[in-house]
């Protein structure tokens, strides 16, 4: 099995985030990704607008839409821990890869903005020990800066063969864009990134100000 990992706030969740793991999983042949909201990120101190309940129910929402060929699996692996102490991605990667077969290939989705605070993140040379990386770029984005990362860490060329661009996913959806949005929401055109099922969601437990 070839597993995508694709971590993130989802606040909310959007046909942006289902386009990187239609296009990721197309690409890499990947067999099912993992949709998996993280309940406290170390990176983001101020945390998610939403609590992480109405967050996964919105993820499983998303799954829903996905095309048949896309094996898009909401998961629980980062709800809230007893003290509410942050999730970090090494501890995840970990977990995840002791339920896996030892055949099975993990591959991490992100974004080139969170890819490139990896120096930041808990122990990101492991994090390249232990999965393949995909690395999501919109239309503009420089590789070079990508390569001066790679420099910058001194990554070996077992390491750098984990890292993979996928360029130019042209879906223009931002959570930033529709938090926006959400607060006119009677410019419906703001809106066509947000399944009518998650806006139905959003509407009927008051979320984002609605």
């Amino acid at each position: 099995m070839r597993i995508g990992y694709f971590g993130g706030s989802f606040d909310p969740p959007h046909r942006g985030h289902l386009a990187v793991a239609q296009t990721a999983a197309a690409a890499f042949a990947l067999d099912r990704v993992l949709f998996i909201p993280t309940s406290n990120q170390p990176l983001k101190p101020n945390g998610p607008i939403v609590p992480y309940a109405d967050r996964l129910a919105m993820v499983r929402l998303l799954c829903a839409e996905a095309l048949p060929a896309t094996n898009c699996i909401a998961s629980e692996l980062e709800a809230p821990l007893p003290d509410d102490a942050p999730h970090y991605t090494i501890d995840t990667l970990q977990r995840l890869l002791s339920t896996l077969q030892p055949d099975d290939a993990l591959f991490v989705l992100v974004g080139t903005d969170a890819f490139l605070q990896l120096p930041l993140w808990r122990s990101p040379m492991q994090l390249l020990e232990l999965a393949d990386w995909i690395v999501v770029s919109r239309p503009g984005f420089d590789p070079a800066r990508l390569e001066a990362l790679m420099q910058s860490l001194h990554l070996t060329p077992a390491q750098r063969a984990r890292i993979h661009l996928l360029q130019n996913l042209a879906d223009p959806t931002s959570a930033t864009a529709l938090r926006a949005a959400l607060q006119h929401p009677e410019s419906a055109s703001h809106l066509e990134g947000l399944p009518a099922t998650i806006l139905n969601y959003m509407q009927t437990h008051h979320l984002y100000g609605l």
